[in-house]
């Protein structure tokens, strides 16, 4: 079976509504039952925050899924209470044939465990610049019409929803202004459709990380992908960079735009901080389980922990976006 159900606590800001507030006793999901668990609560530091906002724990990630179907492995009751029974985001892309019933799915079950999803759109046209996560759509009419049909899957529900990770920062790999053009439009009709489609949502537009488009440059491609349009930004998304790096750049960032955003840090393998490497680096760890910042808004898991970079590194032969225990163990362990 896969493991039951958690709802992990944090205070958050008002824009989500009290109907997200703890469910009480066990209920079921079909034949699964939700068990009611301990939450871990965090003091709202403003008064337009409100109580018990839950993060949506996925019984389906691909740590969970490796659990379940691995039970008598020594490794998988680690994995479990470090990684599989946390809150992590949801990645979508073209790998998801039929992608309104797909996000449908997947927030319907957050919705029905008392419980707010957090969702990665992946799909923009030339993802990652031809690297290991290549793909996305194959045109921008796919895309428009992709990002179209996940948002209003998602519709009036409230969940998080990071756009884009590293389209942002890739657009010096696009050949010429013409298709940096066509990025900047495609990233800014997503964030407007998001925002009309899916209207209890907190969108937050990729931009890199600390040490990879300065902070000036970031902030005006912000402005160009539609910023003004979403909550704020995302940084360290898939990277290791420490949280108060990634702090002191979102802050950076921030200095740079008409008006300041709010952010949200992937802290899902900071642990260690970064050595410089991206792709599947030995020596990371874990970072900071998913809880409302101090200067962030939110400190979230974005990457999956012990999902493959791609084939490269520690996880040589490991496509992007597979799930290794092998990986997983080594972030828990820190080595």
């Amino acid at each position: 079976m896969l493991p039951a159900l958690r709802r992990w606590t944090i205070t958050s800001v008002a824009a989500f509504t009290a109907s997200a507030a703890a469910l009480t006793g066990a209920s079921f999901i079909g034949q699964q039952p939700v068990a009611k668990a301990s939450a871990v609560s965090y003091a709202a530091p403003a008064a337009d925050r409100i109580n018990a906002i839950n993060l949506y724990v996925d019984p389906d990630s691909n740590p969970a899924r490796w659990v379940a179907a691995n039970p008598n492995d020594p490794r998988a009751p680690r994995i479990k209470e470090a990684i599989a029974d946390k809150p992590i985001a949801r990645w979508f892309g073209n790998w998801d044939s039929d992608i309104t019933a797909s996000v449908s799915r997947y927030v319907g079950g957050a919705e029905q465990a008392g419980a707010v999803p957090m969702l990665v759109a992946y799909n923009v046209p030339g993802r990652d610049c031809g690297g290991h996560s290549s793909g996305g759509a194959g045109s921008p009419e796919a895309y428009r019409a992709w990002i179209d049909q996940f948002a209003t899957a998602i519709g009036g529900r409230q969940a998080i929803v990071v756009v884009e990770p590293d389209a942002v920062a890739q657009l010096d790999c696009l050949p010429n202004d013409s298709e940096r053009q066509v990025r900047l439009d495609l990233l800014r009709y997503a964030v407007q459709q998001l925002k009309q489609k899916a209207p209890n949502s907190w969108v937050y537009l990729d931009a890199g990380n600390a040490r990879w488009i300065p902070a000036d440059t970031m902030a005006q491609r912000l402005q160009a992908a539609g910023i003004a349009d979403a909550r704020g930004f995302a940084v360290n998304v898939s990277n290791y960079y420490t949280t108060e790096e990634s702090v002191a750049y979102a802050r950076a960032v921030n200095a740079g735009l008409p008006s300041g955003k709010t952010f949200v840090v992937d802290t899902s393998r900071n642990g260690n901080g970064s050595n410089g490497e991206w792709c599947n680096p030995a020596g990371r760890k874990l970072g900071t389980p998913p809880r409302e910042g101090t200067e962030a808004e939110l400190e979230l898991w974005i990457k999956v922990p012990g999902d493959s970079d791609g084939d490269c590194g520690i996880g040589a032969g490991i496509p992007a976006g597979q799930f290794s225990p092998e990986l997983a163990i080594r972030l828990i362990d820190g080595v």
